[in-house]
């Protein structure tokens, strides 16, 4: 028996919506990334303000795939990651130093979309911290391959920690100006 899937109707609206939110957001993520203080070996960027801003706003799953088409463009060649082309393009950024922070990225997402559901803005704020740990979680031991274990941490974590704090406080003062209703709605 063969079946198609046909969209028509509110389906196909639903996934004309999505679609466009993941654009937005793959465009967003692209502009703070290229919004960056250049410094070895990883650059301090607007990254987290996306991601949880994009998290926060769509929950999971969009979060996630919103990041996973970003990650996609990257891998293709475009030149959508901080310090691209210049720094290198596609797989080849990818594996680089910043590698391990693009899938703690992807990881944030999933994690702060899925925390924040729900949430008041003490909610949030915790579930973008967690979101957080799990970017430094898989970005310091990756960096780990490109720097000696002592610099770590004063390479890959205290240059941003207090940047990604300021970012997350400004997503969540943005939220609480929204109602909660619209917060995590988009794509469920």
């Amino acid at each position: 028996m063969n079946q198609t899937l046909t969209l028509t109707g509110p389906g196909l609206r639903s996934a004309a919506k999505m679609a466009v939110v993941v654009v937005l957001g793959v465009a967003l993520i692209t502009i703070c990334a290229k919004i960056r203080v250049p410094s070895w070996p990883v650059p301090m960027t607007l990254h987290t303000l996306a991601v949880m801003a994009i998290a926060v706003a769509t929950g999971p799953r969009l979060a996630a795939a919103t990041f996973l088409a970003y990650l996609a463009a990257g891998a293709a060649g475009l030149p959508v990651f901080s310090g691209t082309p210049e720094r290198g393009i596609g797989i080849a950024y990818m594996v680089g130093p910043t590698g391990g922070y693009l899938l703690g990225y992807l990881a944030a997402s999933w994690i702060t979309g899925a925390l924040a559901l729900g949430r008041g803005t003490a909610g949030r704020t915790l579930a973008m911290l967690a979101g957080l740990g799990a970017t430094y979680a898989v970005g310091l031991p990756w960096l780990g391959l490109y720097v000696p274990a002592d610099r770590i941490i004063a390479l890959g974590f205290t240059p941003f920690a207090l940047g990604d704090l300021i970012n997350i406080a400004m997503v969540a003062v943005g939220a609480a100006a929204v109602p909660s209703r619209f917060l995590g709605k988009i794509g469920r």
